[in-house]
């Protein structure tokens, strides 16, 4: 199986427990009938999120989240995730959740983006929630 890397870029973050978080998401991969080549998450500033944002999908909005599929197999995981850690913070607080929570779903959210989930309409967001919630219950903190 393949690896997931953080890294930290335009701001100061580090994973708490990555061995832990890689794990899970290694799994929540597997349980969905793919394999893993390599995943790179990415904790950023608002505005290098908003840079990215901008420059590649030519939108001009605040987000949290950002996933690139660089997958050239059907069926193998390859991809960039970036996250903005000051947007999970704020979300965090919005949602009434912990910060640690809230980090959690969007990884998840941006891997089950990965294995071609999508959340443009209610129902893609419905499915996609109950994903995220399902795999977040198997994250035992």
């Amino acid at each position: 199986m393949g690896a997931i890397r953080f890294f930290s870029e335009k701001v100061r973050f580090k994973l708490p427990r990555p061995i832990k978080t890689s794990k899970w998401l290694k799994n929540t991969i597997q349980n969905e009938g793919f394999q893993l080549n390599s995943l790179n998450i990415i904790f950023c500033s608002d505005v290098h999120l908003g840079e990215i944002n901008q420059h590649y999908l030519n939108h001009k909005t605040l987000t949290d989240i950002i996933t690139f599929d660089n997958s050239l197999e059907q069926g193998s995981i390859e991809g960039d995730i970036f996250i903005s850690i000051p947007r999970v913070r704020e979300n965090a607080t919005k949602f009434q959740v912990t910060f640690d929570s809230e980090l959690h779903r969007v990884m998840v959210h941006g891997v089950l983006h990965l294995l071609g989930y999508n959340d443009k309409s209610k129902r893609q967001k419905t499915i996609m929630r109950k994903k995220e919630d399902a795999y977040l219950s198997l994250l035992v903190n």
